[in-house]
């Protein structure tokens, strides 16, 4: 008797088609996710044992001490912004003071601003525009802007287009806490 060799034997010793070999077995399908939605998944996956249980003051402690930290560091920043801009603006020379109506009362410092007088209609009351131009602090680009206010202004001396030195003051009516100082240069 004559064995005949096993038909499975035969296909597994002659060499595989060429063309089964070229084609990559069919891997699983690959997972496109945007990047937000990626971050998303990667945060819900838990990595980690949880942090043990905490009393308020604990975490109170923790928030006050990443507070002093971010703190640290935005003092840094700006100390080195400050040395990198090397004082351009230390030059400017100082608001020159109002004389004060209580001269008795101390008053701290307080905010003067130039601007041109828009209307002068209501009675011992202008409107003063003050223009704005500041350079952004990251791009460095002027950055106009305006701004209107209302100025006490007792002898209705101003006229509309001269422009004029308003201080701050107390609360004068609803929208009246600036008062006028003097009046720099007169409409022509």
């Amino acid at each position: 008797m004559t064995e005949e060799p096993d038909k499975t034997e035969e296909t597994e010793e002659q060499p595989a088609e060429p063309a089964a070999e070229a084609q990559p077995a069919p891997a699983e399908p690959v997972e496109t996710l945007l990047p937000k939605e990626r971050r998303k998944r990667d945060r819900a996956v838990h990595a980690g044992k949880a942090r043990p249980a905490r009393s308020p003051e604990e975490r109170q402690a923790e928030r006050e001490d990443e507070r002093r930290r971010k703190a640290a560091r935005r003092r840094a920043y700006r100390a080195h912004a400050r040395q990198k801009r090397g004082g351009r603006w230390a030059a400017a020379p100082a608001a020159e003071e109002a004389p004060a109506l209580h001269p008795d009362v101390p008053k701290g410092k307080r905010k003067v601003r130039q601007g041109v007088v828009v209307s002068n209609k209501a009675d011992k009351t202008i409107t003063v525009r003050i223009d704005l131009a500041r350079r952004h602090r990251m791009y460095g680009k002027v950055v106009r802007s305006s701004g209107t206010l209302h100025a006490h202004d007792e002898r209705n001396d101003a006229n509309i287009g001269d422009t004029v030195r308003v201080v701050e003051s107390r609360p004068l009516s609803r929208t009246k806490r600036w008062r006028l100082v003097e009046i720099l240069e007169r409409a022509r």
